[in-house]
């Protein structure tokens, strides 16, 4: 759908998040005049009538009958696509759409990398704008990292990269670049389950013209195999990690110990950068030496610092139970308490709790919404030192409780973070304040073009 398919229509614009506020400020550059119904959370409502008087406001959320009212309803990303009464009012007629598919259509043309993946997608989309920047080549990052695309309308670039989330792949064209940095189950709420997660997260191949997966994953590469543009990283044909260096087939470009973000899973996001960058047509291994001075983002592995003889580690953004084992697998710490648990969406925690029965840290957290039932898991595995709370404070004050002066506390929830928190950011941050840290679990830099 483009900008001219609107004009003249019954346009709704249903979420005023930052997508949702996008979206309003570019209708009414795009479409000055054209009458547009919002649709608010009731809290949100006096902040969407003073920044946009006049839009027709409705602080509730529309159901079928309403949607079936509109021509065209521009939905934010975080709304479920499979929603009952959306789908009703898609039999009836109407249409939706995003601010991500307005900005492919409205930039049929733009060189484009779109990235998406369930874990290591923020970090490989930032890792590419950071070497194309560093190669000189004036580059845009936006999208689900933290800007909207339609906040860069009308700006130019030589080089968008994209973030996706499995909410997006369907709303991008035209891509030149398919990223699928990994796949694994995840936001089964909003998608239904885990074979329409799959599918879903796979709609950004047949968006792409050529595509780059990990090879490491074997199913993820029998999806992406008929693709005719296929390209792959993490083989030793390619960009892959071998013996502590970043290599390219034989050659080896780079000690993984150079990429200023820690951990194996951030040197394999770093061949997914260099691999992006070379099939684009860049000198990677000229970019290669740019890994360290990238800076690596808040809320994933974040290293806070030192208090009262502990060491804090902030990874609010791990959102699975296989994110978790990852995190404590990069800490590498002696002693260590994990703090798990949050927005409860169904996840199996078997392999997480396989894994503890094998080698557990010094102490398990279990905390929010979904923390007794981790913790009940761990208990009928048999793993010892699971200590359960309620919230992020109780489970902090376990965790400082239990290391006693000594050793490393990594907030790793494996959970999303609604049950207690706006999003995964307002949850490093709080995690930072109780650590007792300032400012440390800041936004992420050099969103937009540089």
């Amino acid at each position: 759908m483009r900008w001219a398919d609107l004009k003249g229509r019954r346009i709704a614009v249903w979420g005023f998040g930052r997508e949702g506020r996008a979206a309003l400020h570019a209708l009414a550059r795009r479409l000055p005049g054209q009458v547009v119904d919002l649709y608010c959370a009731a809290d949100e409502a006096e902040a969407a009538r003073a920044a946009f008087p006049a839009v027709r406001l409705h602080a509730t959320a529309p159901d079928a009958e309403t949607l079936a009212s509109y021509d065209v309803v521009v939905k934010s990303p975080g709304i479920s696509a499979y929603k009952p009464e959306m789908l009703a009012a898609q039999a009836r007629g109407t249409g939706f759409t995003s601010g991500t598919a307005l900005w492919f259509t409205g930039h049929v043309g733009a060189r484009t990398i779109a990235v998406t993946g369930t874990k290591g997608k923020s970090t490989t989309s930032a890792l590419i704008a950071h070497l194309a920047r560093s190669l000189g080549v004036r580059t845009a990052l936006a999208g689900n990292i933290g800007m909207p695309l339609l906040e860069l309308d009308d700006s130019e670039a030589d080089l968008w990269v994209i973030e996706l989330s499995s909410f997006q792949t369907g709303d991008a064209s035209g891509v030149d670049l398919g990223v699928v940095t990994s796949l694994y189950e995840e936001h089964l709420d909003w998608h239904g389950s885990r074979e329409r997660y799959v599918d879903d997260k796979l709609k950004l191949l047949a968006a792409s013209s050529k595509v780059l997966v990990n090879a490491m994953q074997p199913s993820l590469l029998a999806r992406a195999e008929d693709h005719p543009g296929l390209h792959g990283f993490g083989s030793r044909d390619g960009w892959h990690v071998a013996d502590g260096w970043i290599a390219r087939g034989s050659e080896r470009v780079i000690e993984a110990s150079r990429v200023a973000a820690p951990g194996l899973h951030n040197a394999i996001n770093a061949c997914a950068a260099l691999a992006a960058l070379e099939i684009m047509g860049y000198d990677a291994r000229a970019a290669a030496p740019a890994l360290a001075t990238f800076v690596p983002l808040p809320h994933r592995l974040q290293p806070l610092g030192e208090r009262d003889g502990l060491t804090w580690i902030n990874d609010s953004i791990s959102t699975t139970p296989l994110a978790s084992l990852a995190a404590l697998e990069s800490v590498g710490a002696k002693r260590v308490a994990l703090i798990v648990g949050g927005h409860d969406r169904g996840l199996d925690w078997t392999p997480f709790v396989e894994a503890m029965r094998v080698h557990a840290p010094e102490a398990i957290v279990c905390q929010g919404a979904n923390g007794a039932r981790i913790a009940d898991a761990l208990d009928a595995a048999g793993v010892a030192n699971v200590h359960r709370t309620t919230d992020l404070a109780a489970a902090v004050a376990a965790a400082r409780h239990v290391l006693a002066g000594n050793g490393c506390i990594v907030l790793s929830p494996g959970a999303p973070s609604f049950d207690q928190f706006r999003d995964y950011a307002e949850r490093g941050s709080r995690f930072a304040e109780l650590a007792g840290f300032t400012g440390e679990a800041s936004g992420i830099r050099n969103l937009g073009i540089a």
